[in-house]
């Protein structure tokens, strides 16, 4: 139905070009991203036993090498799949941070938390997802109630304190012995994702407003692919370290009860965690440098601008 009623509706609003595909480009950036993010997902194998297979080391080089490669032919190239040049700006940069530490937070903590709600606490599936749904709700709601805080009062007074926010929850859930109580749960799940919508989108306008006109496109396929790849390298390192810390907590112990496997678990989680916190505080940090950039920014505003708006004025979209 989404693909149906885009395809009925959606028309474009910019002058349609048809630039040559670069096969290669695509090529490493496949195997860029794909293999830090199956190589990150394997370090966890072998946990705390140091048990990890070579292959994966290769997969992570591989992975690292054909990114480097995928770059520096973005850089020579007439046409890139995806403009380097947006790294140039400043502000756009750290959006770029913001967004991958926050991605990756946001998944690590929908997989961890249910996880651990399910196996050692025992929650049923039905309750973890209930404790986790009005969350979920709040930050897709939120999300234009801080556009137009954003539009107001500009991206500080939102990354400021969502971030504060941030490093709060993940402290409250890191005291194993609040999460008994679904209810403390579901409020602190529900501050987690609302601390999220005031970071991501506050930090992500604030960085495209910094690009000129002809970079948006490409600052749009940075950060979407950035978002996406830091969401999958997210979940899978964090679930590695969970496994990790459950494996050195039963390292040596022959045939572990049920208590132990819980207290295993709990420490992996704790771990886990941590790195979360890490993470959230470096992003406090760098949040304390964004400035506000007006929509002006960039070409916006020059008289090549101006030309290029009169001109897709003058001429509308091929269909």
């Amino acid at each position: 139905m989404t693909i149906l009623f885009g395809y009925w509706r959606l028309k474009n609003v910019t002058r349609t070009s048809r630039p040559k595909l670069d096969i290669i480009s695509i090529i490493l950036s496949t195997i860029g991203f794909g293999g830090l993010v199956f190589g990150f997902g394997s370090l966890g194998e072998g946990g705390g036993e140091g048990a990890v297979s070579s292959y994966v080391y290769y997969v992570l080089g591989a992975g690292a090498i054909s990114l480097i490669l995928f770059v520096l032919r973005q850089i020579r190239l007439k046409t890139p799949v995806m403009d380097m040049r947006v790294f140039r700006h400043s502000m756009f940069t750290i959006a770029v941070v913001l967004s991958i530490i926050m991605t990756m937070t946001m998944f690590a903590m929908m997989l961890v938390l249910p996880i651990y709600l399910q196996q050692v606490l025992l929650y049923s599936t039905l309750t973890t997802g209930l404790v986790m749904l009005p969350g979920g709700l709040l930050n897709g709601l939120m999300s234009p109630v801080m556009g137009r805080l954003f539009d107001k009062y500009g991206p500080r007074v939102l990354l400021i304190p969502g971030i504060s926010m941030l490093i709060l929850t993940i402290i409250g859930f890191m005291q194993t012995e609040l999460l008994e109580s679904p209810w403390i749960v579901m409020g602190l799940q529900t501050v987690l994702m609302i601390s999220i919508a005031m970071i991501m989108m506050p930090s992500q306008t604030n960085g495209l407003n910094a690009l000129p006109a002809e970079l948006y496109p490409h600052g749009t396929a940075v950060l979407s692919t950035l978002q996406q790849t830091s969401g999958a390298l997210g979940a899978a390192v964090f679930i590695s370290i969970m496994q990790s810390g459950q494996n050195k907590a039963l390292a040596g112990i022959a045939n572990p009860g049920q208590a132990e496997q819980a207290a295993a678990m709990t420490a992996g989680v704790q771990d886990a965690f941590m790195i979360g916190l890490i993470l959230a505080c470096a992003g406090f940090v760098i949040a304390l440098f964004v400035n506000r950039v007006h929509t002006g920014g960039g070409s916006h505003g020059t008289p090549e601008h101006k030309e290029e708006v009169k001109e897709l004025a003058a001429n509308p979209a091929v269909e």
